[in-house]
């Protein structure tokens, strides 16, 4: 008996020693070297001078620093639940259509997120433009007049989430509708049966059993969004940038720009951090709800 759970183990550990190996190769390591290198002061390609805690020193200190902290928050907070939201709401319009007419338009709203980010660039780039923009004919009647909204700040980020939105949200509705096809049909035969609203099925029946789908979409959403790059730096271009600064922007800036790559590697455990810590405690908080539920 002893033998053939030796056996197992073994088996065991030679099926999983390729992932491990890869894993730490491709993501411990270079972790270690990022948390490394964040202290000492050092440039993009080359050896570096030790210098202990005074990047983090200031990096506390770095008025940049929140300010990309503080847009990232708030661009989390634009996206993840709102994004979300609209996906389920999608999902459960799109489960109520059958055969090619689902299909359609089903692809409609996935087709943009396997678009590459240029051509989403391009895409709004044009809709907004100042000039012949067709979001202008929307834009000019409800504030009054024409707006340059990667130029006008308060207008950036919430233009941002809304074209990420549009553009990412393709995934979470395949996820909430493989969600839905898995709930069993006689649930909602016996609340038709009993005379339950719609409000009353989805309050009760769907609501619950889709609850750890929904987990699951604010959690990835949640990571996506806190690593927010490529909008942002490509609408920002020629503008203010550093008020519209985002954290993996700011790490960009840092390494690539100005060759700083011990206080971009700084801002990046920071980040590290914010994203594992943010994630751990969503995750375990919508948990503990869905399980009271």
């Amino acid at each position: 008996m002893l033998r053939n759970r030796r056996n197992e183990y073994l088996v065991a550990a030679v099926l999983v020693a390729p992932f491990v190996l890869i894993f730490g190769w491709m993501f411990i390591y270079p972790t270690l070297q990022m948390v490394q290198i964040s202290f000492t002061k050092s440039p993009l390609i080359g050896a570096g001078e030790w210098i202990g805690l005074e990047n983090y020193q200031r990096m506390f200190g770095d008025r940049v620093f929140w300010t990309a902290v503080w847009n990232t928050s708030y661009f989390v907070l634009l996206t993840v639940i709102p994004g979300t939201a609209v996906a389920l709401a999608i999902a459960l319009m799109v489960s109520r259509l059958n055969g090619w007419l689902q299909s359609i338009i089903l692809a409609a709203f996935f087709l943009p997120f396997i678009l590459p980010v240029t051509v989403v660039y391009l895409i709004w780039d044009w809709m907004l433009n100042l000039q012949f923009g067709i979001a202008q004919y929307i834009i000019e009647p409800i504030v009054g007049k024409r707006v340059n909204v990667w130029r006008t700040i308060p207008w950036f980020l919430p233009t941002a989430a809304v074209l990420t939105i549009w553009w990412t949200n393709g995934f979470s509705i395949l996820l909430f509708l493989a969600g839905l096809r898995n709930i069993p049909r006689e649930l909602y035969e016996a609340a038709a049966l009993d005379g339950a609203t719609r409000w009353q099925v989805f309050r009760s029946i769907t609501w619950p059993l889709i609850w750890p789908v929904t987990v699951l979409c604010l959690t990835i959403q949640l990571i996506l969004q806190l690593k927010i790059f490529d909008q942002v730096y490509l609408f920002a271009q020629g503008g203010r940038t550093q008020a519209t600064m985002v954290l993996v922007q700011y790490i960009y800036e840092q390494a690539f720009q100005k060759n700083s790559s011990g206080y971009a590697a700084t801002i990046a455990v920071a980040l590290f951090v914010i994203v594992v810590t943010f994630s751990v405690l969503q995750f375990q908080l919508l948990r503990m709800r869905g399980a009271d539920k």
